[in-house]
């Protein structure tokens, strides 16, 4: 059964691609394109919404959505987990209603930040470092704020993690106490590094997109998960298999 699906923001690098993928599909069929001068009543001929906009307009895309019955597919950064605990109470009231929230689309990023969240219950000093395209509007990244918020998580029973002398500007931001140092510059697509200090050793690590082609496999699974979805589900690391053999929730 063919799904129709409205993108916002598609004008944009990521709504570009997402919307080839979709007309690409046999399962999903794109009835609506949405940029910045479009009202946003136009995604309701649809049944699933992709967000690709901006941070500061993605609540307000999601919220439309939410009111209108949709589910969405949200790909816009920003997505702190203040934001995404006030959209988990507002679903409470529209159980039949999903909204899958995913930071970064590559398959790899996604088990890069796994694997992080499981070293951290073993080291104490742990830091981000991310860096992304010139153009690229807010820091520290989607992907970097998830990663050190997945640290936080896994390091509940230890505490939060070693960060000497924070009070200065020059030691990052600190999300979830992880200090996060974001650098944007050009020549470079998309990199995160998160490096983990012990006695005596220092693991390291990192992924880089070259190519968008790498965002391909995660936005078809993405789209699958997001027309199905019910609540809030946050990260590609949710809805793919980490271990060979055992089934995702």
């Amino acid at each position: 059964m063919t799904t129709t699906v409205a993108v916002v923001g598609a004008t944009g690098t990521m709504g570009t691609l997402i919307s080839r993928l979709i007309n690409e599909s046999p399962d999903f069929e794109l009835v609506a394109s949405l940029s910045s001068a479009s009202p946003l009543s136009d995604m309701e001929a649809a049944e699933l919404v992709v967000d690709f906009t901006h941070p500061a307009v993605s609540q307000k895309v999601v919220q439309h959505a939410v009111d209108a019955g949709l589910n969405v597919l949200v790909g816009t950064s920003g997505w702190s987990a203040d934001r995404i605990s006030v959209l988990t109470r507002r679903l409470e009231s529209t159980p039949e209603v999903g909204v899958v929230i995913i930071p970064n689309f590559s398959v790899g990023s996604a088990l890069v930040t796994a694997f992080a969240a499981m070293a951290a219950r073993f080291y104490d000093s742990i830091e981000i470092v991310e860096t992304h395209h010139a153009a690229k509007v807010d820091s520290p990244s989607g992907t970097a704020v998830r990663t050190a918020e997945l640290i936080g998580l896994a390091r509940r029973a230890l505490g939060p993690v070693a960060a000497p002398h924070t009070d200065q500007r020059a030691r990052g931001q600190q999300v979830s106490s992880v200090p996060i140092h974001s650098l944007r510059m050009r020549g470079v697509m998309a990199q995160q590094e998160v490096r983990f200090g012990g006695s005596g050793e220092l693991v390291s690590l990192s992924h880089e997109t070259t190519s968008a082609e790498s965002y391909e496999a995660g936005l078809l699974l993405g789209l699958a998960a997001a027309r199905e979805a019910r609540g809030v589900v946050v990260g590609l690391e949710s809805i793919i298999d980490l271990l060979p053999g055992e089934e995702t929730d």
